[in-house]
């Protein structure tokens, strides 16, 4: 059932009962949708008010009994703001402590909140807003919740010296959640932000006027930006690689935005009740790693902050988890085609091999450069095989 209320009291979205604040790097706010609104359909303009231009819903999870039910979940209408002045950003996000310990969902640049999403316009705001985000970026006591974090993270560190801690990456979660339940990942398989939002086991199911239906198809046919609209943006992000330079920004742009963070806290909230000791260890030591991974520099990442260790209670359990570890390996010139291999044969099957996750820095990363990230008898493994093939064996 979709509830709507003025005011969200449902049980928060950390595993230790935090006051939880969700973002994503550029600006909006919360409000409620009234139900008389909500079943005439009013959509995204009609909804928004004099003074905030653009509007949107996010969803929460039911605040019964602090229990998260299939079918049920809480819609907030929130008010959107283009962040330009660190003035525009709540305080608690500002100024990091330890009684005020928040979860911070980070997709591209914007922030999502449940009573807020903020659009971070590092363009307008520049240097000065961005060094106004780092304490919060880099500190412990906000989780970040990103999906595949490694190119944020990178972004980041070398635009802005930033460096991301204490992330919640919901590409990694989703795979340890499948491992728990006793299916195996193919190596190659990464699942995107949009197949982890279209997951009804993430998304849910929710029931409307007595009828069951699917969360995010109901969302965008009666709220939000249609998937034609969505391959719209991506076509014109083909087009011309500065669409989201533009100023100001449109109301494509700007739902574009939203869409792509609302959903966030839902998934994370519904992540967190799935998984066990082991993998919530394993999920932190692998967004601190990844995190690091494309972000090397002459001192190997030793102003970074310390990888998570294995907890006593994992270690008493008789099955003690093996520490996890980064490794980066130099290219020689001209020998990344034997790595990669035709059509990426060589490297996929040095990944089945030795089970270690293996990214190769590319265009988009450091060049000449291969990152391996698992288990230190994995990577290990991934090591050897990888400089024989460098050597030509």
């Amino acid at each position: 059932m979709v509830k709507q209320v003025d005011q969200y009291t449902g049980p928060s979205l950390t595993r230790k009962n935090f006051p939880v604040y969700i973002a994503k790097t550029q600006a909006l706010c919360i409000a409620r949708a009234s139900e008389r609104e909500r079943k005439r359909g009013v959509g995204f303009d009609r909804m928004a008010s004099v003074n905030t231009p653009h509007q949107t819903y996010i969803p929460l999870p039911s605040e019964s009994g602090g229990k998260h039910r299939d079918d049920e979940a809480v819609l907030s209408l929130v008010p959107i703001h283009i962040v330009t002045h660190a003035s525009q950003l709540p305080t608690e996000f500002l100024y990091p402590s330890p009684e005020r310990q928040l979860v911070y969902i980070l997709y591209l640049w914007q922030l999502a909140f449940p009573d807020a999403i903020y659009l971070v316009d590092a363009i307008q705001g520049g240097e000065t807003l961005m060094k106004a985000c780092k304490p919060a970026l880099e500190s412990s006591y906000i989780t970040k919740v990103i999906h595949d974090c490694k190119r944020d993270s990178e972004a980041l560190y070398f635009q802005f010296g930033i460096k991301l801690h204490n992330v919640v990456d919901t590409q990694v979660a989703y795979y340890l959640i499948e491992e728990q339940q006793g299916r195996k990942r193919s190596p190659d398989d990464y699942i995107s932000f949009v197949s982890l939002v279209a997951d009804p086991r993430y998304c849910g199911l929710i029931v409307v006027e007595g009828r069951v239906v699917f969360l995010v198809a109901w969302w965008f046919s009666l709220f939000g930006i249609s998937y034609v609209e969505k391959k719209e943006v991506r076509t014109l992000l083909r087009e011309d690689p500065k669409f989201w330079t533009y100023r100001p920004f449109s109301e494509l742009m700007v739902r574009a935005a939203a869409d792509d963070v609302r959903f966030l806290p839902y998934i994370y909230h519904r992540m967190m009740e799935k998984l066990n000791e082991r993998s919530l260890w394993q999920l932190a030591v692998r967004g601190a790693l990844y995190c690091q991974c494309f972000c090397i520099t002459e001192n190997e990442y030793a102003d970074w902050p310390s990888i998570p260790r294995i907890p006593d209670n994992l270690a008493v359990e008789g099955n003690v988890p093996e520490q996890e570890i980064l490794s980066v390996l130099d290219v020689p010139p001209g020998k990344m085609g034997c790595i990669i291999g035709k059509k990426g044969a060589s490297i996929l099957s040095i990944k089945e091999s030795c089970g270690a996750e293996i990214l190769i820095g590319g265009a988009k990363g450091p060049p000449d450069k291969v990152f391996i990230v698992g288990p230190v008898r994995q990577v290990r493994k991934a090591e050897a095989i990888l400089r024989g093939r460098m050597l030509g064996y």
